[in-house]
């Protein structure tokens, strides 16, 4: 399994554990050169990302090894038109222009419902004329729960698909999502293995919002240091245990964060999936981050 590194802080100030705000374009630099050093080929960014595409673009070499993912913008509409058509395509032109690149590993869909909508499949079509023209390797979509991949599967040949899963949310894990994309042969890299940060955080120094779930975080924090880890190694060994995923994206505000993950990737756990299954969670309102109100 591969780690891979997303760019949501470089651009915005992401995640509730942030408290250093957006990643400076010097700090960008110094993470980018701890990747390379310990083999990170992939990097996950987005025009929705703020300033991300056009930090990466004056930071990466253009015959780098990075393998660069990117999505599509948002659509304002319940139904795809014509025009949001057009937009996909100069959006994403634009996005390989910023990041200083003639092509790029993949373009996901970044909301799953814009291509479960009216017309939706003209976003596909689009997607792949611009892989026929060599600009993608791989497209596909950034998906929320099973039930979009049911329909995606019905509905669309994708390559490549990125899903949420954490100690928190095994939804994919437990309804066999996962091995079922793994039989599609679509290749699956995980995001949100810290929940924005929520499983490294002090469960007394988290949101009121997280009331209901407080107690159950308590727990879970008691567990994994009577195993002698920490939350860090205790979310990562969790998804790195996971056969069928490909890719793991990590975000990081700073250099040290990104060394600490690397340190704590190579040790090994001595928690079992079976043991991680006691903490997971179904309501949707704590495992979907756009639920949140804090």
């Amino acid at each position: 399994m591969k780690i891979g590194l997303g760019t949501a802080q470089f651009g915005l100030n992401y995640g509730i554990s942030n408290l250093l705000g957006k990643t400076s374009a010097e700090e960008v630099e110094k993470i980018l050169e701890v990747a390379i050093r310990n083999g990170v080929s992939f990097i996950d960014t987005a025009p929705g990302y703020g300033t991300s595409e056009e930090i990466l673009g004056k930071k990466i070499l253009h015959d780098s090894i990075f393998q660069i993912i990117t999505k599509t913008p948002k659509f304002s509409d319940n139904s795809i038109t014509k025009d949001d058509v057009e937009m996909l395509e100069k959006t994403f032109l634009q996005s390989i222009s910023k990041l200083n690149k003639a092509s790029v590993y993949g373009l996901l869909v970044h909301n799953a419902d814009d291509l479960l909508s009216e017309n939706g499949d003209l976003l596909i079509k689009k997607m792949q004329e611009l892989k026929s023209q060599n600009l993608v390797k791989k497209i596909g979509v950034s998906i929320y729960n099973g039930e979009q991949i049911e329909k995606i599967l019905d509905s669309y040949p994708i390559d490549l698909i990125q899903v949420p899963i954490n100690v928190l949310d095994q939804r994919l894990l437990f309804s066999g999502y996962l091995h079922k994309l793994k039989k599609f042969n679509i290749e699956i890299h995980a995001r949100s293995i810290f929940l924005q940060g929520l499983l490294l955080m002090n469960p007394e120094h988290v949101s009121s919002f997280f009331n209901s779930i407080r107690e159950h975080l308590k727990i879970y924090h008691e567990f994994i240091l009577s195993k002698g880890i920490t939350p860090i190694q205790a979310a990562l060994n969790f998804v790195t245990q996971l056969t069928d995923i490909d890719v793991v994206l990590v975000g990081i505000n700073n250099h040290q964060q990104l060394k600490e993950i690397f340190l704590a990737s190579t040790d090994s756990c001595p928690i079992s999936s079976q043991e991680f299954a006691q903490f997971a969670l179904t309501d949707k309102f704590i495992l979907n981050p756009g639920y949140w109100r804090l």
